[in-house]
């Protein structure tokens, strides 16, 4: 079955060739994105793409993939600035860093944690799909921070129920734009796809119920840093629930967020990091806390932050 992907042009590829902006875009080999253009499932703006066009920012893209030939598989590839917080023999919690996905997916031929975890020689649950075993939750390629991963079956069956039953503590800190109003809030609102744009997500009607617990810790002059407490787990879930206040995470451009300010602060990201995660542990039930500090980029543009107010 083939894949339909529709996104918008990133500024960063503004002026490539097709073939070689969708080969970046995408992670696959600019051959491969060379025959699905000559197959005429590329279009810019709703008009068919040869492979040697040119990519414009801001316009509209239609792929459609063709069905992958065999199954994603985990390949162990060591991931450089992957941390190991703790790990016993039912988890292992890690410091996840940017540009990595938490598991293989078709069209990603990037970093993940499950190869990176494998290639360090720690055994995973066999639970779940094949390139998914050990896998409990996920962030985002872009979110940094904690995120924990079942060595054990138990710990898997255990640790999913937890999640799904929202006994899990998840803390995030974001700097948003703007000062959020109230300072201390809720916002539930439903997730879902966005109706117009399958690449990303947005508050609908419609939507799977959402909701998140908010407290401003700092206020700049163009943003703020906000503490964030995830009662429910959507895909997108915080980036999409400020953007809908009209505060998107700073750097956020796929959501609103303001490219100029972006740049000031030498953000390349969503400013977004999973800062705790408190659970009860599979083994014993005792409760157990790993928090993680902010990366560089991030730190660097906080202080910059600081430094205009």
């Amino acid at each position: 079955m083939s894949d339909l992907r529709t996104l918008p042009v990133p500024d960063g590829l503004d002026g490539m060739r097709v073939d070689a902006g969708l080969s970046k875009l995408l992670g696959l080999s600019r051959t491969a994105v060379a025959a699905i253009a000559e197959a005429g499932d590329v279009f810019i703006d709703g008009r068919p793409a040869g492979k040697s066009d040119r990519l414009v920012a801001g316009t509209l893209l239609e792929v459609t993939l063709p069905a992958p030939e065999r199954p994603v598989e985990m390949i162990p590839v060591p991931v450089e600035g992957l941390r190991i917080v703790f790990e016993d023999d039912d988890i292992v919690v890690v410091d996840k860093p940017v540009g990595v996905a938490a598991h293989p997916s078709p069209g990603w031929t990037g970093p993940t944690v499950i190869g990176g975890l494998a290639a360090a020689g720690v055994r995973v649950s066999t639970s779940g799909a094949a390139e998914r075993q050990g896998v409990v939750h996920r962030l985002d390629v872009g979110t940094t921070g904690v995120m924990v991963v079942a060595k054990s079956e138990y710990a898997y069956t255990v640790l999913k129920r937890a999640f799904k039953e929202r006994t899990v503590d998840k803390i995030y800190h974001a700097v948003v734009q703007g000062l959020p109003d109230p300072s201390t809030g809720t916002i539930d609102a439903p997730i879902d796809r966005h109706p117009k744009h399958d690449y990303k997500f947005a508050v609908v009607a419609s939507g799977k119920p959402s909701v998140t617990h908010y407290t401003v810790l700092e206020a700049f002059r163009a943003a703020s840093l906000v503490e964030v407490k995830l009662e429910t787990g959507r895909t997108h879930q915080i980036r999409v629930h400020f953007s809908a206040l009209r505060h998107p995470c700073v750097g956020d451009l796929t959501y609103g967020a303001d490219p100029v300010l972006a740049k000031r602060l030498g953000v390349t990201r969503q400013w977004l990091h999973a800062r705790t995660l408190g659970f009860e542990h599979p083994a014993d039930g005792r409760w157990v806390e790993f928090t993680s500090e902010y990366p560089e980029d991030l730190a660097v543009a906080l202080e910059g932050l600081r430094a205009e107010s």
